[in-house]
């Protein structure tokens, strides 16, 4: 596995919710109509900056509400929480409160992050309420079908609701924890192998270690890790074609040398093949939900006619397979990438 430092646009644009779409997405109960929106939550005067445990600035905000918007507001995110997390049962936030908001200025759809706390034993969990961006709920989608995570998020016109995905951030792993020696390192080198896999097929990019986690997970005689994704701006924007592959960026490079360090060529050939036939079981058990997304995202407009022929011509020399060529969208490509896992696992 090699790596380089990949180079990706500076700014993504945010791509609209079109009709067809929000027509999917009522198919498959994700959208919700909300009590509050996002720019609700932009009402805010002033903000000031929220450091980290070590002093630094943590890229996060602390915004400040006028004192009559702070209730109507905090019983919003209450019932937001409510539809996302028990189908709009409110008995479940009948003992909690919104302890935080919290604003990140980095990053494509600027998110709003909210602490909620239950009062009866202190025990806190975290959403996220962001701009509503196609191309983020494209890969939301593409990892809820073909990937084997479950992703739980909820759209009302420009307001995105996502649920927060547990896990050590992936360059904080990295600092702390990544030659842990009770922790087999083959095991943490075959995730990555597998999430490098993954990537490239689903077409989601920019996957350095800050936007994916590590879930950590004591089994009966080994632990067990997985790899996730939790950043889906840069779903199939890019037409470099390393920008889908973790194993380009800089950030990833511990991960990528422990995977020489552990594995040999013939180990990343059968754990590549693993994710593939994975792969090829969840399209067959998803296959109308995953037509259904094709036919909607095939007609959308979310990248530049540049980035799509950049990338298929990538792919086919990549894979040797001049099928590529003929690709006309980004929705072709991770077609004919699914395919083609298809028919090696039939071979």
């Amino acid at each position: 596995m090699e790596n380089n430092d990949v180079k990706i646009s500076k700014k993504k644009p945010i791509f609209p919710v079109t009709p067809a779409l929000q027509k999917y997405l009522r198919t498959y109960q994700r959208e919700a109509k909300l009590p509050i929106s996002y720019n609700d939550l932009m009402q805010f005067n002033e903000a000031f900056p929220l450091m980290d445990k070590f002093g630094k600035d943590s890229l996060w905000e602390g915004p400040i509400y006028a004192q009559d918007l702070i209730e109507r507001l905090h019983d919003g995110l209450k019932e937001i929480y409510a539809n996302l997390k028990a189908s709009g049962n409110l008995r479940i936030v009948e003992h909690k409160y919104i302890d935080k908001i919290e604003y990140c200025t980095f990053g494509n759809t600027h998110p709003f992050r909210i602490r909620i706390v239950n009062r009866l034993n202190d025990v806190y969990d975290y959403f996220y309420i962001k701009k509503a961006d196609a191309s983020r709920i494209y890969g939301l989608e593409m990892e809820e079908i073909l990937s084997p995570n479950q992703v739980n998020y909820l759209v009302d016109g420009n307001t995105l609701v996502e649920e927060h995905i547990a896990g050590i951030p992936g360059d904080v792993f990295t600092k702390g924890q990544l030659y842990t020696p009770e922790f087999n390192p083959t095991r943490i080198a075959k995730e990555f192998v597998k999430f490098n896999e993954r990537c490239l097929i689903m077409l989601l990019g920019d996957m350095r270690a800050y936007n994916f986690v590590v879930q950590i997970t004591p089994d009966f005689d080994d632990i067990q890790f997985r790899i996730r994704a939790i950043d889906f701006d840069q779903q199939f924007y890019e037409g470099n074609l390393k920008v889908y592959l973790p194993q380009f960026f800089k950030e990833n490079l511990p991960y990528v040398k422990m995977s020489m360090e552990q594995l040999t060529e013939k180990t990343v050939l059968q754990y590549q093949q693993e994710e593939r036939s994975s792969i090829v079981h969840r399209v067959r058990s998803e296959r109308h939900r995953l037509t259904d997304l094709r036919d909607v995202s095939n007609k959308e407009e979310l990248t530049t006619p540049e980035n799509i022929a950049l990338l298929k011509q990538g792919m086919s020399d990549y894979f040797k397979d001049t099928n590529y060529l003929r690709c006309k969208t980004m929705t072709d490509i991770i077609e004919l990438n699914i395919k083609n896992i298809i028919r090696q696992v039939k071979l």
